[in-house]
């Protein structure tokens, strides 16, 4: 009920207000709610809610799912998800990695995921490393299997003592966040695709999953096409993060990798939108390895590019992440800097050299490009708001 007057007041698509309200009469429902099902949870800064479509789908093979895919992953997101579907025997749930401690104790997990770890919204999430050591004390109860990201130190540090890890190479990029150990501080050296620690025994461990250009590697050395529709190195390292969890759950590869290859749209990522003559993309970006990524892929083709940028309380009101991100790979193309703050992109971009004009509004940005693609990229709420109004 809560949940539907929300949405029928505007004030939100009603995700989260059911099981807050829920969570208040009991605050014992995440743990009465998850009780008899197989639960997976998945964590990290970026991919969660990618990786937890992937995953469930890929769970829906063995039965039904209730998930949280929509991106409401605190408590009262998870409570609401659960309580539409009291009957399913799976739980794929994502996991705002602030409350994962909580939702490990309440639901014991089978399957816990790990994608990666960096700054994210430093003024609301909190410094990585602090993010990290939560994990990893959270993780120490946890009797099921951790799938984690070997490639990603933080991630690696947080997963290690584990009793039952199944690690995956996904040749992450973004080492910004990482360049001292997280466990004594030391220096980290990388000698191609391995790292280690130079003061402890930090290392990277090695996979039993891998991903390649285009493809998987499975622990028993079968190598499996992917063949996703879904954009990017950093969405097939997404799935072979869910398909490796799918097989903990007792999925086979082949049936979960043809799941994922059905994934197009993820609440509104990648959808694409025309608009006066233009056939605009829409990318999501939250932080600077978020950016940095997303920047790879609008990489591939030269088209125009909307760049939009908020900074409300969702997004992290502190811009200064803006000066992490290597818009440098921008240059020569077509920009506009768009959003509520748009000219502290303007500024970000005239320093990386990046001829720029400034439209506050996205759609009038779209509108002011010549006709043909256009890459959006935008942050949390002004991707939300963008979406919004492109329905309407």
């Amino acid at each position: 009920m809560s949940s539907k007057l929300s949405q029928k007041m505007g004030l939100g698509a009603g995700g989260m207000i059911g099981g807050r309200v829920a969570l208040k009469l009991d605050p014992q429902a995440l743990a009465h709610l998850t009780s008899g099902r197989s639960v997976a949870l998945v964590t990290g800064t970026n991919g969660k809610t990618t990786s937890t479509m992937m995953l469930s789908r890929a769970v829906s093979f063995l039965g039904e799912v209730a998930t949280n895919h929509g991106g409401a992953n605190m408590p009262d997101g998870h409570v609401t998800a659960l309580s539409k579907q009291p009957d399913a025997p799976f739980a794929v749930l994502e996991v705002d990695e602030g409350y994962f401690p909580e939702v490990v104790r309440a639901a014991s997990p089978e399957v816990a995921v790990l994608l990666n770890l960096s700054r994210d919204q430093l003024d609301r999430v909190g410094e990585v490393r602090t993010i990290e050591k939560s994990l990893r004390t959270a993780l120490a109860s946890v009797t099921g299997v951790v799938v984690a990201n070997c490639d990603d130190i933080m991630v690696t540090s947080a997963a290690r003592d584990s009793a039952n890890v199944v690690w995956v190479a996904t040749g992450t990029g973004w080492h910004n966040d990482a360049a001292s150990c997280p466990r004594c501080g030391d220096p980290i050296r990388w000698e191609g695709e391995h790292w280690h620690c130079t003061g402890c025994d930090l290392a990277r461990p090695r996979p039993q999953w891998v991903t390649g250009d285009g493809y998987l590697v499975t622990p028993n050395g079968v190598k499996v096409e992917l063949a996703l529709r879904l954009p990017g190195k950093f969405n097939q390292a997404n799935a072979v993060m869910a398909t490796a969890a799918a097989a903990a759950l007792g999925v086979p590869v082949e049936e979960a990798v043809q799941r994922l290859r059905a994934v197009s749209n993820v609440a509104g990522r990648y959808r694409t939108i025309q608009r006066s003559g233009h056939r605009a993309r829409l990318l999501l970006s939250k932080n600077p390895a978020g950016w940095s990524e997303t920047l790879t892929v609008v990489r591939e083709a030269d088209h125009p590019a909307v760049l939009v940028i908020n900074a409300h309380e969702a997004d992290g009101r502190d811009l200064s992440w803006l000066w992490d991100v290597p818009f440098e790979r921008l240059r020569g193309r077509q920009v506009i800097a768009s959003g509520e703050r748009a000219t502290d992109l303007a500024v970000r971009l005239t320093y990386a050299e990046v001829e720029h004009t400034i439209v506050p509004d996205p759609l009038l940005a779209i509108d002011a490009m010549p006709p043909g693609p256009v890459e959006v990229i935008a942050n949390y709420t002004a991707f939300r708001d963008l979406n919004a109004r492109a329905a309407q």
